[in-house]
């Protein structure tokens, strides 16, 4: 069955070499407020980075902060090392540590020869009319500079196919988690996290393929059980062996909200044939991805709870990477809620290099031992 290679969460670039072998164009980007839809409709390949299974960022380490996530830092390794070999980099200011990835690479490649197209744009942390007018200024601005990227322009018709195309992929997701809802879940979520962050190795029709063989096959799959329920939430999370270790301690990991997983993909975008960008730009400025904005810490409060529920989460884990801007003090306002509602949660603290594997194991243990009583 094809749909296996959705569960090697090994970093894979044979998409993207094939598609720049072609002539085209293939474009990294790191934070969730990028528009994939704008990226393929000038068609160019949108590529999510991620850091999965780097064990040494040394490199990188010279250019990044010693304060910096190891997670960026493992990014930048990545272009660094050319395990990705892309045409440029997408960014936006949605935390600071992406940032870093893009002015550090920006110069880098420089200094390697390499022509890249670097382009950030500004996403603002309160969503309202006037900061969509001026995130949809510099969707637009992105539009015209990958249109002269590629030779192909972006058109309301381009980007409405694109949407299609996106939704189409929100749509399978989608059905993928309503699978974790059962009682005894076909699907572990170390299984699902790999097959949600594979999206970023593949073209989208690559990807959709592959996931409409594994939903029409999952029926045929031997259902999970567990002793607790779990819902990892979070700082950016791009590694199943993470939840391996804790499903391995009788964790059954049936949702997460962290921006790898479904807040990834989200709801459908709903396009205003009349403003068509506009549309783009109010779906991904105002979605919550993470507690980057000043205006949305209460509404991702509400969303965590209600997913916790419709999921039957017993207990939360709250895995934040070491010097993660966006993460770093949210379960000082987020904890108080959920004993409101009678949900335990574990504060663990992470690096993108799994040295801590054998401390996650026995907190987890302890913390699945204390649900199952």
């Amino acid at each position: 069955m094809s749909y296996e290679k959705l569960f090697d969460a090994t970093v894979c670039t044979e998409s993207a070499k094939a598609w720049r072998a072609s002539g085209k164009k293939a474009v990294g980007t790191v934070c969730c407020h990028v528009p994939y839809e704008i990226i393929y409709a000038a068609g160019v390949l949108p590529v999510r980075l991620r850091a999965t299974g780097c064990v040494d960022s040394s490199d990188a380490e010279s250019w990044m902060s010693s304060f910096s996530c190891s997670y960026a830092r493992s990014i930048l390794q990545y272009l660094m090392n050319g395990t990705y070999e892309l045409d440029g980099l997408i960014q936006t200011d949605g935390c600071m540590m992406p940032t870093r990835i893009f002015d550090n690479w920006e110069h880098v490649s420089k200094k390697q020869g390499k022509d890249q197209f670097c382009y950030q744009i500004g996403a603002p942390r309160i969503t309202k009319d006037i900061t969509i007018k001026y995130y949809k200024n510099e969707l637009q601005g992105l539009a015209d500079a990958l249109s002269k990227l590629s030779g192909t322009a972006v058109t309301d018709a381009g980007l409405k196919a694109a949407v299609e195309k996106y939704n189409e992929i929100r749509e399978l997701v989608a059905q993928l988690n309503e699978l974790r809802k059962a009682e005894k879940p076909v699907v572990s979520g170390a299984e699902a996290l790999a097959i949600m962050i594979k999206f970023g190795d593949y073209t989208p029709d690559e990807y959709i393929a592959l996931l409409k063989e594994f939903l029409a096959d999952a029926k045929n799959r031997k259902p999970i059980e567990g002793r607790a329920r779990l819902m990892v939430i979070g700082s950016a999370l791009d590694n199943p062996d993470y939840l391996k270790v804790i499903e391995e301690k009788g964790g059954l990991i049936v949702a997460e909200d962290n921006c790898f997983g479904e807040r990834n993909f989200g709801e459908k975008i709903v396009v205003d044939d009349n403003d068509v960008l506009g549309s783009i730009a109010s779906y991904y400025l105002g979605r919550n991805t993470c507690p980057r904005s000043l205006d949305n810490r209460p509404a991702i409060h509400k969303e965590i709870i209600e997913k916790a529920k419709a999921y039957g989460v017993q207990g939360i884990i709250y895995a934040k990477m070491q010097n993660c801007e966006c993460w770093g003090g949210e379960a000082y306002y987020l904890e108080p809620a959920l004993k409101e509602v009678g949900i335990p949660m574990l504060q663990v603290e992470r690096e993108e290099q799994m040295a801590n594997a054998g401390q996650l194991a026995i907190r987890a243990e302890a913390f699945v031992e204390m649900l199952d009583k």
